[in-house]
This record gives C-alpha cells, structure tokens and sequence, in this order.
C-alpha cells in the first residue's frame, strides 16, 4: 500500500471522547478504502489503517457491546 499524505488529513475524535481529552481516538474519513486511526493525545505518533469494512465490523461490535470489558 502506498503512504497516506497525513499532513493533508482531516481529523475528527471519538464521539466517546470527553471535555477533558481523557483516552482519545482520532480517525480520517478521507479515503475510501481504509480508515487511518491516531491516538489524539499524539497527534505526530504512529498511525494504524485499517480497512473500512474491518472497521466498520470494529465500530458495529463496540455499539453493540460484543466486545467485553
């Protein structure tokens, strides 16, 4: 897979993510065939892409509880 230009991505945090920046994650919606995913309090640190329908089957099984603690 080719490198991802990440200075021209766009960043959102986790709908769980709270006002004072506890555990955070951020991810890109900027590309169609995968999801880049960061650690919000390390903005400059590495970055995991996933697929989109691995991380679509990732966000389904969290809402859904399937997961565990």
């Amino acid at each position: 897979m080719r490198s991802l230009d990440r200075s021209a991505m766009k960043w959102r945090k986790s709908s769980y993510s709270n006002s004072t920046g506890g555990d955070c994650i951020e991810v890109s919606d900027d590309f169609a065939a995968v999801v880049p995913v960061r650690d919000s309090k390390n903005p400059h640190g590495p970055v995991i892409t996933f697929a989109a329908d691995a991380w679509t089957s990732f966000v389904t099984a969290v809402k859904h509880g399937e997961l565990g603690a």
